[in-house]
């Protein structure tokens, strides 16, 4: 990000164990919505403009460093060893940040933060000439929170640990977010020190240094306190992802989607809607989901990181995962498609079926009670119920290609590899163990046989009249 001449950079603090979240994971890496708590700001980081920041990872920060490339492969990973605070970590990053005129410091645990509240934030430091800037916000119980005391003109920040009483009663307290001149920090960093109840280095002793050389330090309280919500427990965590919850579904119920049920509704930050969706309750909707003009998701539906074109219907109880279901289709109840699957239009895909790995093309239909994996099921084409591709035979999986409008009877088995042409029918019953070219009905079951009188015979043996 540029403002006039001033070039930003941004270091997110995310090296935390976050012990009482009492888990293996590290904290940043906790999820709201499906997504990391670290997705959040850098995502908003981003659409604010900013281009050059840097995450400092500690704890387990290998599975961190993974995470950061694999989804902002444009982030810079820095590295803190061994964790001693704030100021600590701010000091190891000195050699990236000394290169540019103003440092942003975000921790990495507040996933409610704007891209318009972190804009303002940076312009007033910027128009202020301040040396040092620090977000602040008021709060009815501000125990933990360091808190912001004001005498004049001056600023200063003192930790709730080492805080006295009377500078607990103190209810605007300090986000831990900053700006700062790099030359100031720069100026103050190798003095601080870890004489405090925790012996780490704080950040938060910069300001007071910077001040006391005559820089101008200034908070700027913010109006919005849940923007800076702090992640510790899962307690907190379950907050913040009610709060962002209900920041996206009205997001997208203000551009015209129909919510029926708000409350039982849950929609990740990655998720895309078209023009006159409408969503029945209890509905998922996760990753890099899109949802197209004109669709109805009905209830007990979950639809993660898969594409559904314009005028879907899905009637509900529905688990749609990496896959795609094209215009028109009609999708439910309670239905499997997973891992690739791929749906033309005017497809129906009805009650207890799984479609995993498997194209089915425009204007067939697979009703219900079927299995259909590693295949391809050609346009126009009918799959009885009980219809199973017998793709894996103990050590692959092997693909079943059925051709256009054939009629397939109820319980045929496919076993794989097979290969059935255009215009087939199998018979009601069949285990279907070679190809059948186009036009051939495919009989493959044992001729059935009638025993007369046997019923009354068994009878008979049982001692029966």
């Amino acid at each position: 990000m540029q403002h006039g001449q001033n070039k930003i950079c941004v270091l997110i603090l995310a090296a935390g164990k976050g012990t009482r979240m009492r888990s293996k994971t590290p904290k940043v890496l906790h999820k709201i919505l499906e997504e990391p708590l670290l997705y959040y700001p850098l995502s908003e980081l981003i659409s604010a403009g900013f281009k050059d920041i840097s995450v400092m990872v500690g704890f387990s920060g290998e599975i961190v460093e993974e995470w950061i490339k694999g989804e902002f492969s444009e982030i810079n990973v820095l590295w803190q060893k061994e964790q001693l605070g704030t100021g600590h970590a701010a000091r190891l990053a000195r050699d990236w940040w000394k290169d540019y005129e103003n440092v942003v410091i975000l921790p990495g645990d507040t996933p409610l933060i704007k891209a318009d509240t972190l804009r303002k934030f940076i312009n007033a430091h910027i128009e202020n000439d301040n040396s040092c800037s620090f977000l602040s916000f008021d709060l009815p119980d501000p125990a933990g929170y360091g808190r912001v005391i004001r005498d004049g003109l001056s600023v200063r920040i003192v930790e709730h640990k080492d805080a006295t009483p009377d500078e607990r009663k103190c209810r605007e307290v300090n986000s831990g977010m900053y700006v700062f001149k790099t030359s100031a920090l720069s100026s103050v960093i190798d003095g601080l020190n870890c004489v405090n109840s925790q012996k780490e280095y704080y950040l938060p002793d910069a300001v007071a240094l910077i001040e006391q050389d005559g820089g101008r330090t200034d908070a700027v309280k913010a109006s919005d306190a849940t923007e800076f919500l702090g992640i510790n427990d899962p307690n907190q965590l379950a907050a913040a992802a009610s709060v962002m919850k209900k920041r996206i579904l009205d997001k997208w119920m203000d551009s015209g989607v129909r919510c029926n049920d708000p409350a039982s509704t849950w929609i990740g930050p990655k998720v895309e809607l078209g023009e006159d969706v409408e969503i029945w309750p209890s509905v998922q909707l996760w990753g890099r989901t899109s949802i197209g003009s004109g669709c109805t998701v009905g209830s007990f539906t979950v639809i993660s990181d898969s594409v559904l074109e314009d005028c879907v219907e899905i009637v509900g109880s529905v688990r749609i995962k990496k896959s795609r279901v094209g215009e028109r289709s009609t999708v439910g109840p309670f239905v499997f498609i997973r891992d690739g699957a791929e749906l033309h239009s005017d497809v129906h895909v009805g009650r207890f079926v799984e479609i995993k790995k498997s194209t089915v093309r425009s204007g067939a239909k697979v009703p219900h009670l079927s299995y259909v994996g590693d295949a391809d099921i050609g346009e126009k084409t009918n799959i009885g119920a009980g219809t199973i591709t017998c793709n894996y035979d103990g050590e692959k999986k092997n693909f079943t290609k059925i051709g256009n409008n054939c009629f397939v009877g109820s319980d045929t088995m496919f076993v794989a590899p097979v290969t059935i042409g255009d215009d087939v029918v199998t018979a009601a019953g069949s285990v279907i163990t070679q190809d059948i070219p186009d036009g051939a009905l495919g009989v493959a079951r044992a001729r059935q046989k009638n025993i007369e009188g046997w019923s009354s015979r068994r009878k008979i043996r049982k001692g029966g009249n």
